[in-house]
């Protein structure tokens, strides 16, 4: 049965991409950026200068606020590509430890929400950080060239206003669910503290 919900679900996403010109045209992109008919100044011109200002970061960058690329190169700069941009200014070695750093943040939320007794705040705590890692996966895969550019921005670093409200939000359900924890685990302190001192 797994096999055949598979098949339909790729069957679905094909006739998806297959029924509009431009996603057509944007999995072509993906595929080949160089290839799209001016050498990678037509439709694949956002990739091939993701792809120029991550190459031209090397290993340790060209330095904070120096990249070339946002100048009118790399359109969407500061949203869609700004991971583009982090690369470029930052190098290989800090873009290393921002990956580690983000994966860390998501560990860190797995953990206070399995520490939930509540089934309801364990569901809200794996649906944030799904949500946070799959978006960052879209933005980071897409500038890369590890998957379709989408336009999905990377979560507390894009410019953008709504996408940083509810993510903002959520890091709030988050620690709220990480209070309640502690104040229950203050309240079990405390009542193994009472039944020690008052047999």
């Amino acid at each position: 049965h797994l096999g055949t919900i598979a098949l339909g679900f790729v069957g679905l996403i094909l006739l998806f991409i297959l029924t509009s010109s431009y996603r057509i045209q944007r999995f072509l992109n993906f595929a080949n950026p160089w290839n799209d008919g001016l050498g990678g100044l037509g439709t694949g011109y956002q990739l091939v200068h993701s792809y120029f200002a991550i190459a031209h970061g090397g290993w340790t960058g060209a330095g904070f606020g120096k990249s070339i690329e946002k100048y009118l190169y790399l359109p969407e700069a500061q949203t869609d590509f700004i991971f583009a941009i982090f690369s470029e200014e930052m190098g290989f070695f800090v873009v290393l430890f921002f990956l580690l750093f983000y994966l860390f943040f998501l560990w860190r939320i797995l953990i206070v929400t399995f520490r939930a007794k509540d089934l309801f705040a364990k569901l809200i705590g794996i649906g944030i950080v799904s949500m946070i890692f799959i978006q960052a996966f879209i933005n980071i895969g897409g500038v890369i060239g590890l998957i379709p550019l989408t336009g999905v921005p990377l979560p507390f670093i894009s410019y953008g206003g709504s996408s940083l409200l509810l993510n903002c939000l959520s890091m709030g359900i988050v620690l709220s669910i990480s209070r309640e924890y502690s104040k229950q685990k203050v309240q079990k302190m405390l009542n193994e503290t009472k039944a020690i001192t008052n047999p």
